[in-house]
């Protein structure tokens, strides 16, 4: 007598298939979905006798699911996103956390809350190694991402001016020569510091490091004279400046003490003289007054880094990746996200572009890997199957009502 389990365990099998062609037809637009393939294999055998060569006679009884298997090649990219958006290209997975349990997924699609924290879609915060100072550790534990995206950064005051310059040596005595470069205080204010060149005599010509008059009280050690060989190499001082000082600051600021190198690493003199029109080069402060967080962007390191209004940056973290030895071993949870389990292996956590791991694309979102055409195909095909499968239940539906036929 035919066994309907036969064609049941069939329909069974290619139930599963279709429903997983269809979720992933489904999920053909999640961001960096990856697609699962459906294997079979049959079930068990009987033996219903040997042939005259002593060969076992074995019937079939079924198939089953042998396997569902995640397909994890690299999807395609959709470049021009937000900068909160990002993509890895090439293995891993970014590492989240969810009330404290560590989730992995490849959906870069995060987002910042109201407090600046980098988030998921669905609130579980993206984790990396923050930075101390500007500098990531990547051997601290792992933390929670966060933008100061309402920070101001403090102002830092001007130590050291830097100039290149050529004086005239054919200019006349008397003749001055001024440059100027903005300069910031211990609160943030601007002054422009001007530096006036005024020619005394052969080869000599004094100068004047100055503020606009009435931003400070007092200015000592602003003053001196420069002295050049018959080469025109500066010759006197043999030393740098180093204790410009101006005091009593208009806006109630600390005073500003300033360097200023006149020989570079090699001892040859920043300062010149030669038979050329006067001019400057390279004319420069540091320091920067204070600045509002504007944005923040990130490398393929996974380095963020912030931009504020005052030009500076400043390195806020980097964000962590992890790789597991057999990703096949992943537990899907949904919502683009995986738990690693026995099968998987520990998490290998670590940053981009190292130990195997993928580098990341800022601006941009990983595509779902799954291929239309290739899905129809197989849609045809467990769709002929389960139809087969049918036939064999109808088909042993009739048999069996004719044998009950027999007897009546």
């Amino acid at each position: 007598m035919p066994s309907f389990s036969i064609a049941l365990s069939g329909l069974k099998a290619d139930s599963v298939a279709l429903d997983t062609i269809g979720n992933n037809l489904a999920n053909m637009n999640s961001v960096a979905y990856k697609k699962q393939n459906v294997n079979f294999s049959d079930l068990f055998y009987q033996t219903i006798g040997v042939s005259g060569a002593n060969t076992p006679q074995q019937v079939g009884l079924g198939t089953q699911v042998s396997d569902i298997s995640t397909d994890y090649t690299q999807g395609g990219f959709n470049p021009g996103g937000s900068s909160t958006q990002m993509a890895i290209n090439g293995d891993g997975f970014f590492v989240v956390s969810n009330g404290g349990v560590q989730e992995l997924t490849r959906n870069g699609d995060f987002q910042l809350d109201s407090s600046g924290n980098l988030i998921t879609s669905d609130g579980q915060s993206v984790m990396g190694y923050a930075a101390t100072g500007g500098v990531v550790n990547g051997n601290t534990a792992l933390s929670a991402l966060n933008i100061p995206t309402g920070q101001t950064q403090a102002a830092t005051a001007t130590t050291a001016i830097t100039m290149t310059a050529v004086l005239n040596s054919g200019a006349a005595v008397g003749t001055s020569f001024s440059t100027s470069t903005p300069a910031f205080d211990s609160l943030g204010q601007s002054h422009s510091v001007t530096t006036t060149f005024t020619k005394t005599g052969d080869n000599t010509w004094d100068y004047s490091v100055t503020l606009p008059s009435g931003d400070a009280g007092a200015a000592t050690g602003n003053t001196g004279t420069l002295t050049f060989d018959s080469n025109g190499a500066l010759i006197s001082p043999t030393t740098n400046i180093s204790n410009i000082s101006f005091t009593g600051m208009k806006d109630q600021a600390s005073d500003m003490n300033l360097q200023w190198p006149l020989y570079n690493s090699t001892g040859g003199g920043l300062i010149t003289q030669t038979a050329v029109t006067a001019s400057s080069a390279n004319f420069a402060a540091n320091g920067s007054p204070s600045g509002k967080y504007q944005s923040f962007s990130v490398d393929s390191t996974g380095t963020i880094t912030a931009q504020f209004s005052n030009g500076n940056t400043e390195v806020l973290g980097q964000v962590a990746l992890a790789t597991v030895s057999n990703e096949q071993g992943l537990t899907r949870m949904g919502n683009d996200l995986y738990v690693a389990s026995r099968a998987s292996g520990s998490p290998n956590v670590g940053v981009a572009g190292v130990g195997g791991r993928g580098d990341i694309e800022g601006n941009a979102l990983e595509l779902s890997n799954v291929d239309i055409s290739t899905e129809f195909a197989n849609l045809i095909v467990a769709q002929r199957a389960f139809e087969a499968n049918s036939k064999t239940v109808t088909t042993f539906d009739t048999v069996t009502q004719d044998t009950i036929a027999m007897i009546r």
